[in-house]
């Protein structure tokens, strides 16, 4: 089974989110906030694609139609702190979000490829709120009940899919720096399972934790990207 985690905002809030105009996509700096006008969209984003260790972590998030914070944006092109403080305005103000988690040992079991396709399906499954069509980052995508459209770098180029983004990266981060309490020796608190030199050099000091992934190559996995 995955690990699923869920939340939505108060029925107000969603409420407010269905009623407003949608006549006019709203941007923050580079950022659109809807692909189409005048539907519901969710955008979708992983973290831990190319780790060594742990889940890869799925998020889908709907915003409402008048979202714009002036820092959004790809998690990967902020701190820690901003995307820390990111997460609860987005938790605060999103239409609804969830969350899918692919372990270890089913990423082992299919493909990373695989495993990340079926997280963002699980955090799809968990919306409470279901929205009339997808935005998917990358360039590919498991095929859904939703329509979708792939957008490659669509992180740094959709207000939904970067917002998914700073969910999926803070909280497989929380995981990792849980799991790092139980194994300090990868250094999980710093690298969050990525294949670092430090990383490397602890598996081949300490073997491999419960929590690495036994089948998992990144430069064959990768590639089916």
């Amino acid at each position: 089974m995955c690990l699923l985690l869920t939340a939505s905002n108060l029925s107000a809030g969603i409420q407010m989110a269905k009623s407003a105009p949608r006549n006019v996509a709203k941007s923050t700096m580079a950022l659109q906030l809807q692909y189409t006008l005048g539907i519901l969209e969710a955008g979708l984003d992983e973290a831990g694609r190319g780790c060594l260790a742990g889940p890869v972590v799925a998020a889908a998030v709907i915003l409402p139609p008048d979202f714009d914070d002036p820092l959004l944006n790809d998690s990967k092109q902020l701190s820690h702190k901003q995307r820390v403080h990111l997460r609860e305005v987005i938790l605060e103000r999103a239409v609804d979000w969830a969350i899918g988690i692919y372990s270890h040992r089913q990423i082992d079991q299919v493909n990373i490829l695989k495993a990340s396709f079926l997280a963002m399906h699980e955090a799809v499954a968990q919306l409470r709120v279901k929205p009339d069509a997808l935005l998917v980052d990358g360039n590919r995508f498991i095929q859904h009940a939703l329509p979708h459209r792939c957008i490659v770098k669509g992180d740094t180029k959709f207000m939904n899919i970067a917002a998914a983004s700073i969910l999926a990266k803070t909280y497989r981060d929380d995981i990792m720096e849980m799991l790092h309490q139980a194994h300090p020796q990868y250094g999980w608190d710093s690298n969050k399972g990525y294949p670092t030199q430090q990383h490397r050099l602890a598996i081949q000091a300490h073997g491999n934790s419960p929590y690495h992934r036994l089948s998992f190559n990144s430069s064959i996995q990768l590639q089916l990207f």
